[in-house]
């Protein structure tokens, strides 16, 4: 009898140890497959970087930028697939006046409303991404409560992706910082409500009814500026006091030097912006430092301007306003226009991250009554709640995750990152 073909024995060899090493496998995961699932179930939650996904949004972005897409004009559209992007109780880094759903609010809609401009769409947020692209780099948000919520946003969209090992917050005096440690990034907050120096620079205590500023100071607040990559600036709220600025021309430490001039709010805005662009014209580097500006967020302090009832507010608001040429408190044109003037004079580019009029929109995001309150509530104020509701602050996650994916946008997809 012959004996069958070399191959045919060398076939049934491979077949053999095939059958083996299968076996062994099996074996080793009967075992140990229990700790197996323990130690992945222990790893570190990562996001997945999609480079297929990070592409497909370069390509959308360069056709969305031959057509001329706006970034900043567009409509809400209700999203229960990618939104909410976090969830509130797994972000510790919310303060509670921003916590709603900890503080009793009954629905959760405006947690799901995605920004959709005309024309095109906004690349997909990725935290991983966004982190690598800030390696070894400092992003520092610097203003009022506002952009504190902003800050706080971009804290919660990366903090997720990083091991808890490798992450820090701390706050010290006005700055406040959250730190990637593998990454050596920091996501930093400064205090400074006007920009330029005030009686209201203290984090924890403000001179709110009597606002006085030295509209050509800065100093004091940008040598803590100096050094970072990425700055987005933010100064409105604290302006609009309904009566002319106090503007401090002397030392808020020699009270026999100080003389206080009265300027109409749009000037001292004015001058205030101008010197900031002067700052940032003299101290920063074009070719290393980003620099934004965060246009005024809008309050909802009457619900009649959209419709609503003569006395109310964003109190009970359950979702957007829907009509596309709602504007809301006449002034904001006025700030708006001195915000457009005086950036387009500057030597270096600073891009506006103009968040007004989509935020405008947004009457059910605000915090309401669903929040801290600091001071115990009179029985007039639980008998009439509207007469509490905070129509200035946004709960998170919400409206503000939109700020930071447009600014993501500006950021790392330059086609569209301009203005208009």
């Amino acid at each position: 009898m012959k004996s069958p073909p070399p191959s045919t024995s060398i076939r049934k060899t491979s077949y053999s140890s095939y059958l083996l090493i299968l076996s062994f496998i099996f074996f080793i995961a009967i075992i140990y497959g229990e700790d197996f699932a323990c130690i992945l179930r222990q790893q570190p939650p990562q996001e997945h970087f999609d480079h297929q996904q990070q592409e497909k949004d370069e390509v959308v972005v360069e056709v969305a930028a031959e057509r001329g897409c706006n970034l900043f004009s567009g409509e809400w559209v209700y999203d229960e697939e990618t939104r909410p992007q976090y969830v509130e109780e797994e972000c510790p880094y919310i303060q509670p006046q921003l916590t709603c759903q900890a503080h009793g609010r009954p629905d959760k809609g405006y947690q799901h409303w995605r920004w959709k401009p005309h024309g095109c769409s906004l690349p997909s947020f990725n935290a991983t991404f966004m982190l690598e692209m800030l390696r070894g780099k400092r992003m520092m948000f610097v203003g009022d409560s506002l952009n504190r919520g902003q800050f706080v946003s971009m804290v919660c969209l990366l903090h997720r992706v990083i091991p808890e090992s490798s992450k820090s917050f701390e706050t010290m005096d006005s700055l406040t910082v959250f730190r990637a440690k593998n990454y050596n990034a920091s996501i930093e907050f400064y205090w400074a409500p006007f920009l330029v120096e005030s009686n209201s620079d203290n984090a924890i205590v403000h001179r709110i009814p009597d606002r006085i500023v030295r509209a050509g100071s800065i100093n004091k607040h940008a040598k803590h500026w100096k050094g970072v990559d990425v700055l987005v600036f933010n100064t409105y709220l604290w302006w609009m006091t309904g009566q002319k600025m106090k503007i401090l021309r002397g030392s808020f430490q020699d009270e026999m030097k100080q003389n206080i001039t009265l300027m109409e709010t749009e000037d001292a805005y004015k001058l205030a912006l101008r010197r900031v662009v002067r700052w940032v014209e003299k101290n920063t580097d074009p070719h290393k430092t980003r620099v934004f500006f965060t246009s005024m967020s809008p309050t909802h302090e009457r619900s009649d301007g959209w419709g609503g009832e003569k006395d109310g507010n964003c109190y009970k608001e359950t979702s957007p306003i829907k009509d596309p040429n709602y504007w809301g408190v006449s002034s904001n044109k006025k700030i708006m226009e001195v915000i457009k003037k005086v950036f387009q004079k500057s030597k270096v580019e600073i891009s506006l991250l103009n968040i007004t009029q989509l935020s405008e929109y947004r009457k059910d995001a605000h915090t309401s009554i669903y929040k801290k309150q600091w001071n115990p509530l009179t029985p007039e104020q639980l008998a009439n709640p509207k007469s509490y509701a905070d129509c200035v602050h946004w709960c998170l996650p919400g409206l503000q995750d939109t700020w930071n994916e447009l600014l993501y946008t500006q950021l790392f997809f330059p086609g569209l990152r301009e203005w208009k």
